[in-house]
């Protein structure tokens, strides 16, 4: 049964902590607000109010909204007074054997029928409800910072809990505004497991020196959609946050490679260059403000500038494409650019060789079409060409294809046809990377699909949460499983084959639920039959 939620108390009264009573009251539920620290539920409460009202002088709230929602929360001094909620949340510190004391505590006061309900973010709940008389009722409750605007929470039974808690808990989540995603106790539960692949693929390229932090945030930004690029995010969550997060999933999996952390970030913490909050990360910071235009601090293989003023009108160009609509795409963009298309079996000696290629370096890929590695260019088709593009020579590429291939795509303005009618200008950019075994935005998309797809191959979540929970709860422009139907889990599963079997690293094995689908050419959303 389904319990209805009049009264719930919160311990804790920090940021998590308030976050959660101001959705819960806005939602008309009695919220009790207690911290052990002597004043900091009242100061809690005050400093939501005074957000309110500002809220409200905007016109977000209206005057009868915001004291409904203030007169829904009462500051209680003793513990004891948590007695008559239905449902009580703990958002305190992330120590094990602190929480397992207060939820011991807990259950000397309350019912038999209240739910325990704990915000961790890394910790089994499992072991939070181990030395309980009832683990049953005991339950995760993950919310996301900020509380209002995060959209999802993740329910987290134990080993032991009760299939009415996580019912009554996906209910409550729903009535405050917020979608209920159900995990299994694993580590990392749905979101903080399914972020792993971004920031350490990111590291790990940055680490190969195939692109500075900032060219590898602006491809993964402008060209694959991020909210924002990983190197940012690392800044803006903190180095001292992520870091140990990083350590901790990989720990608690046993080393697998797939959430493998990188040097770096240890070093950073290390040299407390923690990030936004310090004023100084991979960027560096003025007021919380990012300073732009600063000299690059990231230790990667600088290239020289190239013009995008360069004189095309003799340049020819051979293409090599993997998939046939890519190589169409690059003609018609060639096309309309008024570009020489060299349509011989064999590249001309002065003719770019453009290769449209997925998991592979330039080298390699030459190779494969052999064709000469001294004229070859790769462009990565994988990401929106009309907002950003790709591009890396070999180390071999003579300096005139290079400044050939950035004049044709690195060019501040583009001639484009607008269907089919229209050439206009429209602005875009262009990044030159060193040559890597897949593009940064393949390498980093690909990791994020296949994470997602061995979330869903373990069981922790349905599909359908795991895709939900990584776009609220990350702001992916799209979940992982949909995000591989989207570019297609072959393209996908390519990739991480060329990258596995050129590099022979384990984290780029593909996960046998993205195999399989991708063989089949079924949505990455199908589910084995239960029989």
């Amino acid at each position: 049964m389904i319990m209805t939620v009049n009264t719930l108390a919160i311990i804790g009264t920090g940021i998590m902590g308030m976050g959660i009573a101001q959705i819960a009251a806005q939602a008309g539920i009695k919220v009790l607000l207690f911290d052990a620290k002597v004043g900091a539920a009242e100061q809690g409460r005050q400093s939501l109010q005074v957000m309110l009202e500002k809220l409200t002088a905007k016109g977000k709230f209206t005057d009868e909204q915001l004291q409904s929602t203030l007169t829904n929360l009462t500051v209680i001094e003793e513990l004891s007074q948590i007695v008559e909620a239905e449902i009580v949340i703990e958002a305190i510190i992330e120590n094990l054997e602190i929480k397992q004391q207060l939820f011991k505590q807990l259950e000397s006061i309350v019912s038999a029928e209240t739910i325990l309900a704990t915000n961790t973010s890394s910790l089994a709940v499992t072991a939070i409800a181990s030395d309980c008389a009832h683990p049953e009722r005991v339950a995760g409750f993950h919310f996301f910072n900020p509380v209002p605007l995060m959209k999802i929470v993740e329910v987290i039974p134990g080993l032991s809990t009760k299939a009415s808690v996580v019912e009554t808990l996906k209910e409550l989540a729903k009535r405050m505004g917020h979608l209920g995603v159900v995990a299994k106790d694993t580590p990392g539960f749905i979101v903080n497991h399914g972020g792993r692949a971004y920031g350490t693929e990111a590291l790990k390229i940055l680490g190969e020196g195939v692109a500075s932090f900032e060219d590898i945030d602006r491809i993964l930004r402008d060209g694959a959609g991020f909210r924002m690029g990983p190197f940012e995010l690392l800044d803006l969550t903190g180095i001292d946050v992520s870091h140990p997060v990083m350590e901790s999933i990989y720990n608690q999996f046993y080393n697998e490679d797939r959430y493998r952390p990188h040097p770096l970030t240890r070093q950073m913490l290390m040299g407390k260059k923690l990030g936004r909050k310090v004023g100084e990360g991979f960027y560096q910071y003025t007021d919380n403000k990012k300073q732009n235009g600063q000299k690059e601090t990231s230790n990667t293989n600088q290239q020289p500038s190239y013009k995008t003023d360069f004189d095309t009108s003799n340049i020819s160009v051979w293409i090599g494409a993997d998939l046939a609509e890519d190589r169409q795409q690059l003609i018609d963009h060639l096309n309309a650019n008024g570009i020489t298309i060299d349509d011989n079996d064999k590249p001309n000696p002065d003719s770019l060789v453009l290769l449209a290629i997925y998991g592979e370096d330039t080298t390699n890929a030459a190779i494969r079409y052999q064709v000469n590695p001294n004229q070859a260019v790769a462009i990565d088709m994988l990401t929106d060409l009309s907002k950003h593009r790709t591009l890396m020579p070999s180390i071999v590429t003579q300096d005139n294809f290079i400044a050939q291939a950035y004049a044709l795509f690195g060019r501040k303005t583009d001639n484009r046809l607008v269907e089919d009618k229209a050439i206009t200008q429209v602005a875009v950019d262009a990044t030159l990377i060193t040559e890597s075994t897949g593009f940064v935005a393949q390498r980093v998309v690909a990791m994020v699909i296949n994470l997602g797809c061995d979330i869903a191959m373990q069981g922790i979540a349905s599909p359908e949460d795991i895709d939900n929970a990584v776009k609220l709860g990350l702001g992916y422009p799209y979940g992982p499983i949909s995000w591989g139907d989207e570019l297609g889990a072959q393209r996908i599963l390519l990739i991480l084959e060329r990258i596995y079997g050129l590099t022979g690293d384990p984290r780029y094995r593909p996960s046998p639920w993205l195999q399989r689908r991708a063989t089949l050419g079924v949505s990455l959303f199908t589910q084995q039959t239960n029989y």
